[in-house]
């Protein structure tokens, strides 16, 4: 998640203060990546750092303002236009769990599928919930617009990402009977030359 990014948006709107940013961050995105003040401030000493942003004096509250510059302008517009770097994907602590699980001496990788199954299924349908709510907000007249919008955006690529969790569990656990029946199967007719004999050598098979 870029931090620095999405508070150069909301500076982009106008100068800004540090929890004024974190409440019209967290009103754009519902909270969904919750952000302390702490946070904020050393983001934006960071920014102010690389030429990005500069203070601006201060509010009537006395506030300490922020304001983009031309150089954070030119950063914005670089990243919008820029596609997200998918060639070095974040770590998913599902996948590495699941990954540790197989041969573990202990685990049940399939009771471990279906309790995150379960859960997953569960998000889904609280996203789903809460994007109808959204919806209807939108459609009454009742909403903010655009932060409404950008929240309504946000729980759609939720929904996407965990109905795709969803079908890659279904999958992880289909793989894993196919692999089961396959070493039974070895087992009571015998391994051909270079065939699996044990649980520690099976090697996932490419994702089809």
């Amino acid at each position: 998640m870029s931090i620095r990014h999405g508070l150069l948006a909301l500076l982009e709107r106008g100068p800004r203060y540090g929890s004024q940013l974190r409440t019209e961050f967290e009103s754009r995105t519902g909270s969904t990546w919750p952000l302390n003040v702490g946070q904020v401030y050393t983001t934006l000493n960071r920014l102010e750092r690389d030429g990005m942003v500069a203070q601006d004096g201060e509010d009537e509250a006395g506030h300490a303002l922020y304001r983009i510059t031309d150089g954070g302008r030119a950063e914005l517009k670089t990243w919008f236009e820029k596609p997200v770097d998918r060639t070095s994907p974040a770590r998913d602590e599902l996948a590495i769990k699941l990954a540790m699980a197989v041969g573990a001496p202990g685990v049940d990788i399939r009771a471990v599928i279906q309790s995150q199954r379960h859960h997953t299924v569960k998000a889904m349908q609280d996203y789903t919930r809460l994007k109808a709510q959204a919806l209807a907000a939108l459609e009454s007249g009742e909403s903010r617009e655009r932060d409404d919008v950008a929240w309504l955006l946000v729980l759609e690529q939720l929904i996407f990402q965990t109905e795709a969790e969803a079908r890659w569990l279904d999958h992880c656990e289909a793989r894993l009977i196919r692999l089961s029946a396959t070493a039974t199967a070895a087992k009571e007719t015998g391994p051909p030359a270079g065939a699996v004999t044990s649980a520690e050598d099976v090697r996932p098979a490419p994702l089809r």
